[in-house]
């Protein structure tokens, strides 16, 4: 009698936990109300209204000639990129992803943690690339594919973000794009950023520029071609700006280390306004990422930004757009 009280005991607890797991597993979805006309700051001429930015979690940028990624080998055959930009130390997903968003070091933006579980705070207070485009009018979604960015989906700087749910709550590419395909259907944000996990997972599981590596790598290739089409119906083809990177490489089973394995990421421009052409000479860190998207709509960046806009990847002032 007692083992079986036991046993039934076990398994009441068990499920428990599991709906209590569930509960938190639930992804997030954060909406934001209609920006107030007359608090929005008109921007200045720019290259493009749009920027559709995207992110590769752990896409070393030897993988897209070694594996044959079209896409990606179609960008920079036709846009202004580098294979040795550079992002940070230690380079960890949600740390780098900061960095990439905000512009700032990690002293003053303070996200040095990387998982739910070790969170400092629900939502972070800092300006992104997200809020001051929106404090200019510009509509902005996000689409991350872990549980980890949470933290960077603050109400009132993006009209539509989602995460998954959970500790360590993962979407695949294509299910990130299928979502990016709905949203699209009925708006057009001005700067969507978008996350692609694959790369990142497979690595850690099976090993960096392993087989299934290649797998995963192209498996984002694909939903980043993807992801181009939908770009050409929502807005026009031609008519929008890409910036497609990285937050870290990674080596054997994980990144994090000086190695350049891990820390050398692919940065390319591709779109509207840009320069075809390899950015050799050029130093690019992954901090100019936002600061060359405010750039390209127009907006400058706040002054306690430290990156600057990689204006090489473009072309001469004069095709710039007057909004």
């Amino acid at each position: 009698m007692v083992r079986a009280f036991r046993s039934s005991s076990a398994g009441i607890l068990g499920l428990t936990v599991l709906a209590s797991l569930q509960g938190c597993a639930r992804p997030h979805y954060v909406v934001s109300g209609p920006l107030e006309p007359a608090s929005a700051l008109a921007p200045a001429a720019g290259v493009t209204r749009t920027v559709v930015l995207v992110s590769i979690d752990g896409l070393r940028p030897d993988a897209i000639a070694h594996f044959s990624a079209p896409t990606l080998q179609r960008l920079v055959r036709e846009g202004g990129y580098s294979l040795s930009a550079r992002t940070i130390l230690p380079s960890k997903t949600l740390p780098s992803h900061t960095y990439m968003l905000r512009g700032e070091p990690q002293d003053q933006h303070a996200v040095l943690w990387n998982n739910v579980t070790d969170a400092r705070t629900d939502v972070v207070a800092f300006p992104t690339v997200f809020s001051v485009a929106r404090a200019h009018g510009y509509r902005t979604a996000a689409f991350f594919s872990k549980a980890k960015f949470s933290p960077l989906q603050r109400p009132g700087t993006l009209d539509y973000s989602q995460a998954p749910g959970g500790w360590f709550g993962r979407w695949p590419s294509d299910r990130t794009v299928a979502d990016v395909d709905v949203y699209l259907a009925r708006a057009r944000p001005n700067l969507l950023f978008v996350h692609l996990s694959d790369p990142d997972h497979a690595g850690h599981e099976f090993g960096w520029m392993s087989h299934t590596y290649g797998r995963a790598v192209q498996s984002a290739d694909a939903s980043l071609g993807r992801l181009l089409l939908l770009a050409d119906e929502a807005y026009g083809t031609g008519r929008y700006s890409v910036i497609v990177t990285a937050d870290h490489g990674g080596h054997d089973y994980d990144h994090g280390s000086n190695d350049p394995r891990d820390v050398m990421i692919p940065w390319i421009a591709w779109g509207q306004g840009i320069r075809p052409g390899e950015l050799s000479g050029v130093r690019i860190d992954t901090f100019d990422t936002a600061p060359t998207v405010l750039w390209m709509l127009g907006v400058s960046k706040p002054v306690s930004w430290d990156g600057s806009p990689v204006v090489e990847a473009f072309r001469p002032a004069s095709t710039a757009q007057t909004f």
